[in-house]
């Protein structure tokens, strides 16, 4: 009976520790579960990527190299993270983004090539160890049938490509944006930002901040 008592005191001893890791794993699962970041959300690359990039492409779009005159527009310092679902930063991968010129028209031939040739129109640059990316750009316009937005192509190591949009927090032209309305409120708040007075980083200019979240699945193979 002793050996039983034994016996039994030891498997219960072993039950209860097995089960303290599998509750032990089953809360970690769930608190990496709740920590998940929402994706931002994929929208349309649109009909205006450039066919060929522009010499110049650097990360700022506001001079173009071999041109005395700046952009026309405001400037606008536009930055962020880029951050797997679990929040860890992203190093190494390859923001893009491309928009109108300050007066409504992209550089590309099925939009007339553009208007203003002082505005680079494309640009990239790449994620820091933190992941931080950023750009020196103007801060976007409207142009027919579309709200002011900045278009936004992700290639980081390892995950699917993502594109998206930013846009200006308050701007009368985004709830009636076809583009923009086909986000829920949640997913278009996280590509929306103010574009607020930054003296501190260029007199006259605005800034935005946008992170950037891949989804949930990193590419296969």
């Amino acid at each position: 009976m002793a050996t039983n008592r034994k016996f039994t005191r030891r498997a219960l001893m072993r039950t209860g520790l097995l089960a303290g890791l599998a509750g032990g794993v089953l809360a970690a699962r769930t608190r990496r579960v709740l920590a998940a970041l929402p994706p931002t959300p994929v929208q349309t690359k649109g009909p205006f990527y450039p066919p060929e990039l522009p010499l110049d492409r650097d990360a700022d779009l506001v001079r173009v190299d071999g041109r005395g005159e700046p952009a026309k527009g405001r400037v606008a310092h536009v930055f962020g993270r880029l951050l797997g679902p679990d929040g860890t930063a992203l190093k190494g991968a390859r923001i893009e983004i491309w928009q109108c010129d300050g007066l409504g028209r992209y550089h590309h031939p099925a939009d007339g090539g553009g208007l203003d040739p002082n505005f680079q129109g494309f640009g990239f640059t790449e994620t820091d160890a933190e992941g931080r990316w950023r750009f020196r750009t103007i801060e976007p316009v409207p142009y027919p049938g579309r709200t002011p937005h900045i278009h936004v192509q992700v290639l980081a190591p390892g995950w699917e490509p993502l594109i998206s949009q930013f846009y200006i927090a308050g701007h009368p032209l985004n709830a009636r944006d076809f583009v923009r309305r086909r986000l829920s409120e949640a997913e278009a708040a996280r590509v929306t930002s103010p574009f607020d007075p930054a003296p501190d980083i260029e007199a006259g200019a605005v800034a935005a901040s946008f992170d950037i979240v891949m989804g949930a699945t990193p590419r296969q193979g």
